[in-house]
């Protein structure tokens, strides 16, 4: 998987939801997603049917710039989103007001936009934002800590920068609009359900009416915590006035969640024999898996699958799946295939079918592109266990060029990376398939991060299909398009390169899309997850967190190392690799910004990946810092300059020691990386700090979500 951290603004950075017995299962009601209208309504400011010359509603002057709109709706916890000011004459048209998923459930466009303009719904919401505009002062009432903890809040949420990302379905057919329908239901409840996962589902109710901040807070976090880099450690800082202290999870016992190193401990209680039969995994650890206290023993603990745990949970998003097949009728038989298959799995756990249902879609045979399943695991404590999560959205044809550029490359750059690996690793027989280009209409559960996202996935990480290289990846290529971040992606730019770098920046999407394609791709190839090395796999190795790291090491790595490769194999071009390199570690740099833990001590693996590139590269005199030297803004200085030709070799090194690394499972030699690299002090932390700086002016995108169907 490749991200964009919050701190990052664009994927041009990349290169930028009681235990009970099944059988005593009771079917849940029948899903009762939103109804679809059977026509659509004229859009808001268009012309009425058969009436070209219908007046345009009037737009409503609110005396606020639209990025304080945007700012101030989140503040208030309205779903609210000004997308544009063309014009800029400081007026809000109709079209020009999008309501956006999940904030307010059942909040719908039609509530503030009626044919003859806003509605009076609209008009309260405005108002609300206008009066917040011109406070100047906290509610009356409220305690010294209570005022510290909701400015705390207000800091938190103005590090980030509400981003929408759009969807026009309104032209779908009306079984396209019903399945759409029944995937947002589903999308809800898989919400609740990760909340569950995570140990916050009970923390919401604490949480005042009247305290939007803390609502807003709750919603982007998906949790009390705050999680922006200016105030994670800020002990004030929080949803709720008590927030529990250390890490939080529904995944594990309280008790041990406090206990240093209990994730090693329970992977040495995994002795089963059956640990390796996918259909007799009862491991403690096993992904799909809580573990719970032995009422029978003392300080022991027993592995309950999720369908068990979660039971309630899983039937209700089964049934959603079932009726999201059932409204596509005869069409999509790929599509209707996994979401039969995914709802058999909720309810069993049993998921290879599942994912073998779901390998067998891509870019030909469907026009949507669909995941929900419980998936990465980079976010609970031990790096092990599988969060649910949903991401949708349509399938972009723009990944037929990297498709067919690389396919006939797969088997030469396995053999490639075996050949750097060296002895024990040897170079096998691959069969996946090369990233479908995907433009988000919806992420949830695990999908959707406070800020930043997700812009390249291979999935899934366990079973057969993960095991035999027949996995499926994924390019998002509808996030950070918008003219907010673009702008701000270049500002950030500006002010961490010298001027002869910063000119070899470009703002076209292509090489951050090479990039993400080589990334996604070599999670498949090389030691990767499932591979073992004297009979144990990563994660037994070097533990979750460290092996999690070092598969996104690998995979960012092999990302720059076949840039230069594919100038070789006369792919690219020299020019579209130096370009790439710079986007490349532009990435890096919103990373590093993010710092290198989170407030519970959990690596940070994209982070901790970022910093052993660039500090590989900084020892080794690809990328140097000009203390002396102003940056391309003209205004900060001291920058970073890139010596493009020294990179080609540079990134073979570093790739021969982390293919080595994960191939020989030498946990030394990658421990002696996080000691040199991540755990820096002195000038190499400066660095770090100065990176951190420079990001951190800017708010990073939180991106929300609308899908339009009428």
């Amino acid at each position: 998987m490749k991200t964009i951290p919050g701190t990052v603004l664009t994927p041009l950075f990349a290169g930028l939801v009681g235990l009970s017995a099944l059988g005593c299962e009771k079917k849940p009601p029948p899903p009762t997603p939103t109804p679809v209208t059977s026509a659509p309504t004229p859009a808001a400011g268009d012309a009425a049917a058969g009436d070209a010359a219908a007046p345009r509603p009037p737009g409503a002057k609110l005396g606020v710039a639209r990025a304080d709109f945007n700012r101030l709706a989140v503040e208030l916890a309205m779903p609210l989103f000004w997308r544009e000011d063309a014009n800029k004459d400081g007026v809000l048209d109709v079209d020009e007001l999008a309501v956006y998923w999940g904030l307010v459930p059942g909040a719908k466009l039609v509530d503030y936009v009626g044919k003859d303009g806003f509605t009076q719904q609209a008009q309260d919401a405005f108002d609300g934002i206008v009066k917040r505009a011109k406070e100047a002062a906290p509610p009356a009432g409220l305690d010294p800590k209570e005022i510290a903890r909701r400015d705390a809040v207000k800091k938190e949420l103005a590090q980030g920068r509400v981003t929408l990302v759009e969807t026009d379905l309104s032209k779908a057919p009306a079984e396209d609009k019903r399945f759409v329908d029944f995937v947002s239901q589903a999308a809800l409840l898989i919400e609740k359900l990760y909340a569950k996962q995570e140990g916050v589902s009970e923390l919401k109710s604490k949480i005042d009416d009247g305290d939007t901040l803390s609502r807003s807070l709750f919603f982007r976090n998906q949790g009390p915590k705050c999680e922006a880099p200016q105030t994670q450690n800020d002990p004030a800082c929080g949803a709720i006035a008590d927030l529990p202290k250390g890490k939080l999870s529904g995944l594990y016992p309280a008790a041990l969640l406090a206990k240093p190193g209990f994730c090693d401990e329970l992977t040495k209680k995994d002795t089963l024999p059956d640990k390796d039969d996918p259909e007799k995994n009862k491991r403690l650890m096993a992904p799909f898996t809580v573990v719970a206290a032995d009422a029978e023993k003392k300080d022991a603990f027993k592995a309950v699958p999720y369908h068990d745990a979660f039971k309630d949970d899983v039937l209700a998003i089964s049934g959603q799946l079932k009726a999201a097949a059932e409204a596509l009728g005869d069409k999509e038989p790929a599509l209707k295939a996994y979401l039969l298959a995914a709802a058999q799995a909720f309810t069993d756990d049993k998921w290879w079918p599942a994912d073998e249902a779901w390998a067998k879609m891509d870019a030909k045979n469907s026009k949507y592109y669909l995941r929900v399943a419980p998936d990465e695991v980079y976010r609970e404590p031990c790096s092990t266990k599988a969060l649910y999560h949903v991401s949708f959205g349509v399938i972009n044809q723009g990944s037929v060029k990297w498709q067919e550029k690389l396919d006939p490359l797969k088997t030469e750059m396995e053999k490639t990376l075996a050949e750097l690996a060296g002895p024990p690793y040897r170079a096998r027989e691959v069969s996946f398939k090369l990233p479908d280009f995907m433009d988000v209409a919806l992420n949830a559960g695990d999908s959707r991060p406070p800020s930043g996202a997700t812009i390249g996935q291979s999935l899934p990480n366990f079973g057969p299909v993960a095991n035999e290289g027949r996995g499926r990846t994924v390019a998002m290529t509808s996030f950070y398009t918008d003219p907010d971040s673009i702008e701000a992606l270049k500002g950030t730019t500006e002010s961490l390169f010298c001027k002869d770098t910063f000119a070899r920046y470009t703002t076209d999407r292509e090489p951050q899309l090479m990039s993400t394609v080589l990334h996604e791709a070599a999670h498949n190839l090389g030691p990767a997850h499932q591979y073992k090395v004297n009979g144990k796999t990563d994660r037994e190795v070097f533990g979750g967190p460290l092996a999690s790291t070092l598969e996104e090491l690998k995979a960012q790595t092999a990302a720059l190392f076949f840039t230069d490769w594919l100038v070789e194999k006369k792919q690219i071009t020299a020019d579209e690799a130096e370009k790439a390199h710079v986007r490349d570690i532009v990435w890096a740099f919103g990373h590093i910004s993010r710092g290198m833990y989170d407030d519970d001590k959990h690596p940070r693996n994209y982070s901790q990946l970022a910093a052993i590139q660039l500090g590989w590269l900084m020892k080794n005199g690809a990328v140097t810092w000009k203390a002396d030297e102003t940056a391309a803004n003209g205004k900060d200085k001291g920058c970073f300059s890139l010596a493009l030709d020294k990179f080609p070799a540079q990134v073979k090194a570093l790739m021969i020691e982390v293919a080595q690394i994960k191939g020989k499972g030498d946990k030394g030699r990658a421990e002696k990386l996080i000691k040199e690299y991540v755990d820096v002090t002195g000038d190499k932390k400066k660095v770090h700090e100065v990176i951190t700086e420079r990001v951190l002016r800017s708010p990073k995108p939180s991106f929300v979500y609308s899908i339009k169907l009428d």
